[in-house]
C-alpha cells in the first residue's frame, strides 16, 4: 500500500517577506499620492494664504492703527479706539440693523419657497431641465444687471411695477425705491428673485438622494402629499435644511451689491448696510484703520449668529434623539 506524497508547507520564513513587501510598496504608494495631493493643493493655498488669510490678519492689525490711505504703512497706534469710535456712531448701529433686516426679508422666502419649487419639480416626470434651468437662469447673471433690471421694473410711473399697480386699479405711488418704508423691501425681493436658484438647487439635489421607494411605501399605506412631505422629505432633509439656512445668513449678512446699485443707501440712509459703511469710511474717509475695526465687529456677528444656529440645531436634533 503506497502513502501518498506529503506536500511541504512553506515555512514562516519563506512567508513572512510577502507582507513585508506589500506593506512597503503600499506605503511608498501613499507617500507618493501625499506628495501629488500637496502638489495639486499648492496653487489653491498660495492664493487662500494670499488673497483670504493675510488680508484678514492684516484688517484685525490694522483695526488698531490710524492706517489711512493717503499714507503708507500702518500709521500709528490707536488701541481699542477705533472700535470705541465704530461704536459710539449711530450710523454704524443703524447700518447693522439695516443689514439684519434685509437678512430678516429674505432668509425665510428663499429658504421656503426654495423647498417647494424643489418638492414640486421633483414630482415631475417630465420637463425637469426647463424648471432647472429657468430657476437657475438669474443667478448666474452678475449683480448689476439685476439690479439694473429691477430698478427698471420699480421706476415710477413707466416701470412694470407702476403698470402692475394700475390693472389692479391701485394708484402708483412715488415708487418702491423712493421710500424710506419699502425701499430695503424691494432690494430684497430683487435678492429672492436672483438667488432663488441656487438653494433651489441644492434641494433638488437633496430630494433625489431620497429612494423613492418611501414614498411608494407610504402611499401604499394611505399616506397623503402632506405627509409624506412631512414624515420623509423633511426629516431626509434636515441637514440640507441647515446648510441652506446657514449660507443664506451669512451671505445676506455680507450684502452690498445690490444696495448700492440699486439705492445707494438711500433714501437718505434708510437702506444703508454695514458693507456700504465700511466702504465709505475706509476709502472715501481714507481711513481704513477705522474700518478695519467695523469689519472686525462685523466679522464677530457674522460668526456669532452662525455659532447661535448651529447650537440651537444641535440642541433639536438631541431633543430629538432623546424623543
Amino acid at each position: 500500500m503506497t502513502t501518498a506524497p506529503v506536500l511541504d508547507r512553506p515555512t514562516d520564513a519563506t512567508a513572512a517577506p510577502r507582507p513585508r513587501r506589500n506593506r512597503t510598496y503600499g506605503t511608498s504608494l501613499t507617500r507618493g499620492q501625499g506628495r501629488s495631493g500637496w502638489l495639486f493643493l499648492a496653487p489653491f493655498g498660495l492664493f487662500y494664504v494670499a488673497f483670504l488669510l493675510g488680508p484678514t490678519v492684516w484688517m484685525i492689525v490694522s483695526s488698531f492703527f490710524n492706517t489711512s490711505t493717503v499714507r503708507t504703512g500702518l500709521g500709528s497706534f490707536a488701541g481699542f479706539a477705533n472700535y470705541a469710535e465704530m461704536l459710539g456712531r449711530p450710523d454704524f448701529w443703524s447700518s447693522l440693523w439695516h443689514t439684519l433686516q434685509f437678512t430678516l426679508y429674505t432668509t425665510p422666502p428663499l429658504v421656503i419657497l426654495a423647498f417647494l419649487f424643489a418638492v414640486l419639480t421633483n414630482r415631475m416626470n417630465r420637463g425637469q431641465w426647463f424648471f432647472r434651468l429657468a430657476f437657475f437662469l438669474p443667478f448666474i447673471l452678475p449683480s448689476a444687471t439685476i439690479s439694473l433690471i429691477w430698478v427698471f421694473i420699480f421706476t415710477p410711473a413707466t416701470g412694470l411695477w407702476a403698470s402692475m399697480q394700475s390693472l389692479l386699479g391701485m394708484t402708483p405711488g412715488s415708487g418702491m425705491l423712493s421710500s424710506p418704508n419699502t425701499a430695503m423691501i424691494g432690494v430684497a425681493i430683487a435678492t429672492v428673485w436672483w438667488t432663488l436658484g441656487f438653494n433651489f438647487v441644492l434641494y433638488l439635489a437633496g430630494l433625489q438622494e431620497i429612494p423613492r421607494e418611501l414614498y411608494e411605501a407610504a402611499a401604499v399605506d394611505g399616506a397623503s402629499n402632506w405627509q409624506q412631505i412631512k414624515s420623509i422629505t423633511l426629516p431626509l432633509l434636515g441637514r440640507t435644511t441647515t446648510l441652506v439656512i446657514l449660507l443664506q445668513i451669512i451671505a445676506s449678512l455680507k450684502i452690498f451689491d445690490q444696495v448700492y446699485l440699486m439705492t445707494n443707501g438711500g433714501p437718505g440712509i434708510s437702506t444703508q448696510v454695514s458693507l456700504q459703511l465700511i466702504t465709505g469710511v475706509g476709502f472715501t474717509d481714507n481711513r481704513l484703520g477705522a474700518a478695519s475695526a467695523a469689519s472686525v465687529l462685523l466679522f464677530i456677528v457674522i460668526v456669532a449668529i452662525a455659532v447661535i444656529r448651529q447650537l440651537v440645531e444641535r440642541a433639536a436634533a438631541k431633543r430629538e434623539i432623546g424623543a
